[in-house]
C-alpha cells in the first residue's frame, strides 16, 4: 500500500485523491476520484457557514522546532532510543524529515532532561521531561510550565508476579486448540520485513498472548511513539467517566467557552466531537481540500503552539453545523480531553493521576505516559507512548464489551458506539470512522468490515476483531512507514488464516 493507512491519506494530493476514492467506491459510484472528491467539496461548501478562519500564530519554522525537541525527548528519555537513531527515524509527523536539516543540530542534556532545537530565526524551543506528565516543549523564551509537574506510579504490583493481562507472566502451555502456530509464525514474519522497520507487535486470541515480537533494542514495556491511537485512549478515558455518571452521550458538550447565551457551539454534542464531526473550523491535512502550501496548519499547532490547547481548540467557530460534516480535526479529540480534566477537577480530584488510576490500574498498565501542553492539558490527540503490550490490554476491554475482571468499565454499548460509521462520515460517503475509532468499512484490511481499529502516523495500529476475540498490535519506527501497510496487511491475513473456523 505504500504508506501507512493515516500518512497515506494525509500527504495532501495524494490524500485528496484517496478520500475521493472512498467516496466513490462507497457512495457515489463514480468512476473518476476527481469527480467523487468534487462532489464530497461541494457537499460541504453547500453546508458552510459564514465564520472567518484565523491561522495560527507565529513563525513554522519554531513550531517545526518545537515539534523536533519534544519528538527527540521522548525517544530519547522515555523510549530509550539512541539519539542518532531517534534523529534519523522517529516522528516525522510535527518534525517533517527534510525540515530537520534546516533546524539547529539538538542540544541533549541528559541531567537536566532536556532538549533544545534552533530555528532558523535563532529562537530556541526546548522540550523537558516533566514527573508523569512526559516530554513537555516549554513556551519560547520559558524556562518553566504554567502548572505543577506531579509524579503519579501505578498502585499495582511488580508485573513480574502477576499473569497475563494483569501482570507479564505468560502461561507456559500450548497455543488455543485449533490455532496454526506455523501460519502465525509466518505472519509474524511478514509484519517485520525489514524496510517496515516494526518495532513492536503483539497478537492475542481470546484475551491470550499467541503471537510477539520485538525489534532490537525493544522490550516487551517499551513505550514507543504511538501518536494517534491516544484520540481512542481519550475517547476510553470519556467513556470511564460516562460509565461513572459525569456524562452522557448525547448531551451538549459542557465546554465553558460555548455558555454564552446564543453562541451555536452550545448545540455540539459529545457524541458530535467523538464522531469527529463538531464542525469546528480549522486546516488539517487529512482536509480534502489542504493546501500544504497554505498557513501553518492548527491541526499540527495543537501539538507545537506551546499554547492552553484546550482554549484555542474550544476558540474556533463553526464551520458547519455540528453533525453534518465528517472532517478528521485534531479541535475533536483536544475537546474530548476538555471534557476528561473539567468533570476530573469538578469532582476535586487529581486530573493527571486519573488515567492511571480510574484505566490504567484497571488494566495492568504502568508505564504509559500520556504528554501534555505547558497549561498540563493531556495532548492525548497524538503525544503518548505506550507498549504493544499496553495497547493490546486496551484492544481487550474493547474485545470484552468494556468489562474487565468483572467490573464495567465502559458504558453498555459504548463499543458498538465507538465501532460504528459516524453519521456525517456516512453521508460524506465515507464508511471509515466512528467514535474516535477508524471502522473498516473500505475494506482497507482483509477482514471483515466489523474491524475496527486504531492508528497512528508512522505505521501505528491496534486492530480489533470481537467476532474472532483477536486483537493485533504493530507499532514501528517512523521512518518504515512506506512499508508499513503492506507488511501489516500481509500479516493480518496470515493470522486470519492462522485462526480456527468460526464458530456457525
Amino acid at each position: 500500500m505504500g504508506r501507512t493507512r493515516i500518512a497515506r491519506l494525509a500527504a495532501t494530493a495524494a490524500m485528496a485523491l484517496a478520500l475521493a476514492a472512498l467516496g466513490a467506491s462507497s457512495a457515489t459510484g463514480a468512476a473518476d476520484p476527481a469527480d467523487a472528491r468534487r462532489a464530497l467539496l461541494d457537499r460541504a461548501r453547500a453546508l458552510e457557514l459564514d465564520t472567518p478562519y484565523v491561522p495560527p500564530p507565529g513563525d513554522p519554522m519554531e513550531h517545526y522546532a518545537s515539534g523536533y525537541a519534544k519528538i527527540l525527548c521522548s525517544a530519547v528519555f522515555i523510549s530509550g532510543l539512541d539519539p542518532a537513531f531517534a534523529q534519523e527515524n522517529v516522528g516525522y509527523f510535527t518534525a517533517p524529515y527534510a525540515l530537520r536539516r534546516q533546524l539547529g543540530t539538538p542540544r541533549i542534556d541528559r541531567a537536566k532532561r532536556t532538549v533544545e532545537v534552533s530555528a532558523l530565526n535563532g529562537t530556541v524551543r526546548t522540550a523537558m521531561q516533566l514527573g508523569s506528565q512526559g516530554c513537555v516543549t516549554l513556551p519560547a523564551g520559558k524556562s518553566t510550565v504554567y502548572f505543577t509537574p506531579s509524579v503519579v506510579t501505578s498502585a499495582l504490583p511488580d508485573p513480574a508476579t502477576q499473569t497475563w493481562p494483569m501482570g507479564d507472566v505468560l502461561p507456559d502451555s500450548p497455543l488455543p486448540p485449533g490455532l496454526d502456530g506455523a501460519r502465525l509464525k509466518g505472519a509474524v514474519d511478514d509484519a517485520f520485513d525489514p524496510a517496515a522497520m516494526t518495532a513492536a507487535f503483539v497478537v492475542t486470541y481470546q484475551g491470550r498472548i499467541v503471537a510477539e515480537r520485538y525489534g532490537p533494542g525493544i522490550l516487551a514495556g517499551t513505550p514507543l511513539e504511538s501518536w494517534s491511537m491516544g484520540k481512542s485512549l481519550a475517547a476510553t478515558l470519556l467513556g470511564v467517566l460516562m460509565q461513572q455518571g459525569a456524562y452522557s452521550l448525547y448531551q451538549p458538550a459542557p465546554i465553558p467557552e460555548w455558555q454564552t447565551p446564543g453562541d451555536p457551539r452550545a448545540r455540539i454534542r459529545i457524541a458530535d466531537i467523538l464522531h469527529m464531526s463538531s464542525g469546528l473550523r480549522i486546516r488539517a491535512p487529512l482536509d480534502p481540500d489542504y493546501d500544504k502550501d497554505g498557513p501553518y496548519a492548527d491541526h499540527f499547532y495543537l501539538y507545537t503552539g506551546s499554547v492552553d490547547a484546550f482554549h484555542y481548540a474550544a476558540t474556533r467557530p463553526l464551520q458547519w453545523p455540528p453533525n453534518t460534516v465528517g472532517r478528521y480535526r485534531n479541535t475533536d479529540p483536544v475537546l474530548t480531553n476538555y471534557l476528561v480534566r473539567l468533570a476530573v477537577e469538578k469532582r476535586g480530584q487529581d486530573y493527571h493521576a486519573f488515567p492511571q488510576r480510574a484505566l490504567f490500574d484497571k488494566l495492568g498498565i504502568r508505564h504509559m505516559v500520556l504528554d501534555t501542553d505547558p497549561y498540563g492539558n493531556f495532548l492525548t490527540q497524538g503525544y503518548e507512548q505506550g507498549s504493544a503490550r499496553d495497547w493490546a490490554r486496551i484492544a481487550n476491554l474493547y474485545l470484552q464489551d468494556g468489562v474487565w475482571n468483572g467490573e464495567r468499565l465502559l458504558p453498555a454499548g459504548y463499543v458498538d458506539f465507538v465501532r460504528t460509521v459516524a453519521p456525517a462520515w456516512q453521508a460524506d460517503g465515507r464508511p471509515i470512522y466512528g467514535g474516535l475509532f477508524w471502522v473498516n468499512g473500505d475494506d482497507f484490511f482483509p477482514a471483515p468490515r466489523n474491524l475496527f481499529y486504531m492508528a497512528g502516523v508512522g505505521g501505528q495500529y491496534v486492530l480489533i476483531l470481537p467476532e474472532r476475540q483477536l486483537a493485533i498490535v504493530r507499532l514501528g519506527h517512523y521512518k518504515g512507514e512506506a512499508a508499513a501497510d503492506a507488511a501489516l496487511i500481509s500479516a493480518v491475513k496470515g493470522i486470519l488464516a492462522a485462526l480456527p473456523p468460526p464458530a456457525p
